[in-house]
C-alpha cells in the first residue's frame, strides 16, 4: 500500500470524529428526547416515543409569542447588517486613509468582545440616553454585532476582486452606478446573502446582549433561560430548540454553500 502524504493519521481521524462527536451528541440527545414519553427525566432509553409534546408546544401561545418575537427581531437587526455592513464593506475595502486600521478595528470590536461587556455597555447607553428597553432596543444591540458578519463577508470578497475591473469598466464608458450595478453587486451577491443568512442565525438564538436590552420582552432565548427551572416543561422545551435548530440549520448550510470556492462548487456537480 502506497502511503500518501496528504492522507490522515489515524490519530487525526481519530481526533475529529471525538470533536464531532462531544460538539453533536448533546444535540441528538435533545432531538430524542423531544420525542419521549418521560416528561421529567432523560431516561435511556426513552420508554415510548410519541408527538404529544409538540401538540402541547404548539398550543402555548408564550412560545408563539416569543418565536414571532425573535424572528422579527432577526429580520429587523438583519436588514440593518445588511444595508450598513455592505456600506462600510464598499467604504473601506480599497480605500487608503488615515485611520482606517483603527476603523476598521472598531467595527470588528462588537463581536470580538465577550457579549457580557457589550450588553452592559448598551445598557449604560440606554441608561445615559433615558431610553427605556423595547423592541428596538433589541434590534439595536443585536445589529451591532450583525453588522460585522456582513462587513466580514462582503469585504472579503471586495479584496479578492481584481481592481482592475472597475477600470476596465470605466474605460468601457460605464459610470460609478453601472459599475457598481454590473460589476460589483454581482460579484458580492452570494458573499451578501451569505452574510444576512449567517447574522440572521447568530441573532435568532442570541441571549447574553438579548438580556441586557430587553427589559420585559421574552425572545424565544430568554424564553429558554426561564424554562429551565420548570422540571414538568423539559420535554416542551427540547421540541422548541428542535425547533430552533430547524431554523437557524438551514440559513446555516445556505451560506455555508454560498462561500464555498469556485472548485469546490465544480467538484459537487
Amino acid at each position: 500500500m502506497r502511503y500518501r502524504a496528504d492522507a490522515p493519521s489515524w490519530l487525526t481521524k481519530i481526533g475529529a470524529f471525538a470533536g464531532l462527536a462531544f460538539m453533536h451528541i448533546p444535540v441528538l440527545v435533545i432531538i430524542l428526547y423531544a420525542f419521549t414519553t418521560e416528561d421529567r427525566t432523560y431516561q435511556f432509553p426513552p420508554p415510548g416515543l410519541t408527538l404529544h409534546w409538540f401538540e402541547v408546544a404548539f398550543a402555548r401561545s408564550d412560545i408563539w409569542q416569543s418565536l414571532t418575537l425573535s424572528l422579527g427581531v432577526a429580520a429587523c437587526a438583519t436588514f440593518l447588517a445588511l444595508v450598513l455592513g455592505t456600506l462600510a464593506a464598499f467604504a473601506l475595502a480599497r480605500s487608503t486613509f488615515r485611520g482606517k486600521d483603527a476603523l476598521t478595528v472598531l467595527f470588528v470590536l462588537p463581536i470580538a468582545l465577550p457579549g457580557i461587556i457589550t450588553g452592559i455597555a448598551l445598557l449604560a447607553a440606554m441608561k445615559l440616553g433615558r431610553i427605556e428597553p423595547s423592541f428596538f432596543t433589541i434590534v439595536a444591540g443585536h445589529a451591532t454585532f450583525c453588522l460585522v458578519i456582513v462587513y466580514n463577508n462582503v469585504v472579503a470578497r471586495l479584496r479578492r476582486l481584481p481592481s482592475n475591473w472597475v477600470e476596465a469598466s470605466m474605460d468601457l464608458g460605464a459610470d460609478g452606478s453601472q459599475t457598481l450595478r454590473y460589476v460589483l453587486l454581482p460579484q458580492v451577491a452570494t458573499a451578501f446573502l451569505a452574510g444576512g443568512m449567517l447574522a440572521f442565525a447568530l441573532s435568532f438564538d442570541e441571549v447574553i446582549v438579548t438580556i441586557f436590552t430587553a427589559g420585559k420582552e421574552r425572545t424565544l432565548p430568554i424564553w429558554f433561560f426561564s424554562e429551565l427551572f420548570r422540571p414538568r416543561d423539559r420535554p416542551v422545551t427540547n421540541v422548541v430548540a428542535v425547533i430552533v435548530i430547524a431554523v437557524t440549520l438551514l440559513p446555516i448550510v445556505l451560506a455555508y454553500y454560498l462561500t464555498r470556492p469556485d472548485d469546490e462548487h465544480e467538484t459537487a456537480r
